[in-house]
């Protein structure tokens, strides 16, 4: 690593270790682009848990999908939503809480899991927490 590598490195560890904002954005950002990636990847093998059980039937009786082919669809959209939170955090951030409020509502329409979509509503919260850092986050990346 060359010198001037190597203070760059140094110079945004000192700012990240100085700011609870940019830690809590760094944080954030990182877990909504890894769960996200993981658990549309999983929606192909379903190694997790059975994800059409978390489906409400409503949504596989208006639509000509099984459970697992609307989880291909969903797969891909949490994949695309985990790459935009890494590439584009503010975007990607707003898409991920909007996919949150529509698992809620889902999760509502299926007696037995309002546990998960407690759950949820607090991912739901820290999407909007990201999305909301995002701003200064990306303000103060700009400054430099």
């Amino acid at each position: 690593m060359t010198t001037s590598a190597s203070s760059a490195v140094a110079e945004h560890t000192s700012i990240l270790k100085a700011d609870p904002a940019r830690q809590a954005f760094v944080l954030l950002r990182t877990v909504f682009t890894i769960a996200p990636i993981a658990f549309g990847l999983d929606k192909f093998f379903n190694l997790l848990t059975d994800w059409p059980h978390y489906l409400a039937p409503i949504i596989t009786d208006v639509l000509p999908l099984s459970g697992q082919q609307f989880m291909y669809i969903v797969g891909v959209i949490e994949i695309v939503a985990g790459l935009l939170v890494l590439f584009a955090p503010r975007w990607g951030a707003l898409i991920v809480a909007i996919w949150l409020a529509g698992i809620i509502i889902d999760l509502l329409l299926v007696p037995g899991f309002f546990d998960v979509a407690l759950r949820d509503f607090g991912l739901f919260v820290a999407a909007v927490a990201l999305f909301r850092l995002s701003f200064s986050a990306v303000a103060t990346n700009r400054a430099k």
